[in-house]
């Protein structure tokens, strides 16, 4: 914290998304003066939301709070907003995929500490695994328990599919089990995620006794996240805004940043600067001057995933759980009936279910690249699976095919959707990534990083993204005072070759506006189409 006036620092913060935030909230806890500029005209990034013609939320995704999230529950406390978490019974559901319609859990024992509540509840479910299933799935996570993050760490170059085969795992621990939690965790199938990912997670599950435990916001996030903590930051000083998309970073001669230039000719000096960017976007925006040093090309290495947020409104109650649910499915990741597990979305007459549609391209596992398809196809496609998920609830429904082979006892029928298309979400956590997520500290005197995607012990994430920005504030807060930020992260020598041999031009930018231009979720539009077909065409390759 800034002990004289001399110390304290004007910060310009790049992106307003959760992580430039909470990079803003915790400099402006240590006296600093952070301004942060959103190029868009909501706050939160991947948690972002916004309302229809209707006035219901539509949300960029299925957001999940985890007892696990230590820095997030930091937050919410410091914000004095810990009420506003509504947690469920500790337990994880999923659908039977044999049984259509059925549901089984993994069921926390109260009392029973980390981690013999784990292995309890997975000894106590009979649907899953069979006895010998379940004792072997525990010697290859021991090494996890004993050595911990180094041991993690090293498992990066193996998807979860290959680390099965490794320790001689059967397959159906991954059908049971990896299956949900891949595309749960990154969006991703468990052949192409990283095990890294899998075992970080289970790290901290089992590390902690409510670490599984899980809890909805009760409301949207514009209102019941974001707003608290752009509260915070202007009460102490600091300045929030948004429509405010950034053209150019402009250098110095010596490689420092000048100044940042704003789309409308503004300019804006700071003494330091930081992005809060999507690797997607921060590649579009690295100076020329820049674009040679190692550092910075790494990021080549790194994309984001795309995945797909879906919101059906039914015209009747369905039969649901107050909780998350997987669902197994080829295309389903997890779901919630939000007008059952969030108060302000509460609806005691009909339901409105939440789901992410994962995978949704061939990075993630997937054989479609579905981004590129029309919103009715996608439905189309999610009707199939809930008639599965639900067989006595879902109608027969003639505008949506999928549907035909329903009984006549189903009667619920789609009312209205939202399908919110992400091209380019969290970073892909593919085998082989960790390495090229970059620390927070940069070769630029006045420069640092934030994100989800930079190098810190969690996944693209809520709990990522807090961390990463109050890594980043923490840089900015050293130096300050004169202490040592940090050192750079060890590059791979593949890169350092590259870098000298890469070719610098102008940054491109980024170009367009609104959520697709600068790497959120949007419903999309003919105009969002073609300005993806433009900066993005791999969406539409097909698979």
């Amino acid at each position: 914290k800034v002990t004289d006036p001399s110390q304290k620092k004007t910060v310009a913060i790049i992106g307003g998304g959760l992580s430039g935030l909470a990079c803003a909230k915790y400099l402006s806890d240590a006296g600093h003066e952070p301004m942060v500029y959103e190029a868009r005209d909501t706050l939160g990034g991947k948690v972002s939301a916004w309302q229809d013609k209707d006035g219901d939320w539509i949300e960029t995704g299925l957001h999940i709070f985890f007892g696990a999230y230590p820095n997030m529950m930091n937050l919410f406390d410091e914000l004095n907003i810990h009420d506003r978490l509504q947690w469920k019974v500790h337990k994880m559901i999923f659908a039977m995929q044999e049984l259509p319609g059925e549901f089984t859990s993994f069921d926390f024992i109260p009392g029973i500490p980390a981690p013999f509540n784990f292995g309890l509840a997975i000894l106590m479910n009979q649907k899953m695994l069979t006895l010998g299933e379940k004792l072997q799935t525990a010697p290859p996570l021991l090494p996890m328990l004993i050595e911990g993050q180094d041991f993690i760490d090293r498992q990066d170059e193996l998807s979860v599919k290959d680390f099965m085969e490794m320790y001689g795992m059967p397959d159906r621990i991954n059908e049971e089990v990896f299956v949900s939690m891949a595309k749960a965790l990154d969006f991703i199938d468990p052949d192409k995620l990283s095990m890294t990912v899998v075992l970080t997670a289970m790290n901290r599950f089992l590390n902690e006794d409510n670490g599984l435990q899980m809890a909805f916001l009760d409301g949207n996030q514009p209102e019941r996240v974001c707003a608290p903590m752009v509260e915070r930051i202007e009460a102490q000083g600091g300045k929030v805004s948004t429509s405010k998309p950034i053209k150019e970073i402009v250098t110095n001669p010596d490689g420092s940043v000048k100044h940042l230039l704003l789309r409308n000719g503004q300019r804006v000096v700071a003494d330091e600067y930081i992005s809060a960017m999507p690797v997607d976007i921060v590649k579009r925006m690295i100076p020329k001057t820049w674009q040679n040093m190692p550092y910075f090309r790494q990021f080549d290495e790194l994309e984001g995933i795309p995945v797909i947020n879906l919101h059906l409104w039914f015209d009747r109650k369905l039969k649901s759980v107050d909780h998350l649910c997987f669902s197994r499915s080829p295309l389903l990741s997890v779901y919630a009936d939000m007008s059952v597990t969030c108060k302000e979305y509460y609806d005691p007459e009909a339901s409105m279910v939440e789901l992410v549609f994962a995978p949704c391209s061939p990075l993630a596992g997937g054989n479609v690249n579905w981004i590129s398809k029309t919103d009715e196809q996608i439905i189309d496609a999610t009707m199939g699976e809930l008639a599965r998920l639900f067989p006595t609830e879902i109608a027969a429904d003639p505008a949506w095919p999928a549907t035909a082979d329903q009984g006549p006892q189903g009667e619920a029928r789609l009312r209205k959707y939202a399908v919110v298309k992400v091209p380019r979400s969290v970073y892909a956590a593919i085998p082989g990534r960790n390495k090229y997520r970059p620390s927070q500290t940069t070769p630029i005197p006045n420069f640092t990083m934030a994100g989800d995607w930079t190098s810190q012990k969690f996944l693209g994430s809520m709990e990522g993204a807090v961390l990463g920005g109050k890594l980043a504030a923490e840089v900015v807060a050293k130096k300050a005072l004169g202490m040592e930020p940090g050192p750079l992260k060890e590059i791979q020598q593949h890169i350092v070759e590259a870098a000298a041999k890469h070719i610098a031009k102008p940054p491109p930018g980024v170009k367009g506006e609104g959520a697709i231009a600068f790497g959120g979720g949007a419903t999309f539009t003919k105009k969002n189409e073609i300005l993806l077909k433009q900066v993005d065409p791999s969406q539409f390759v097909e698979a």
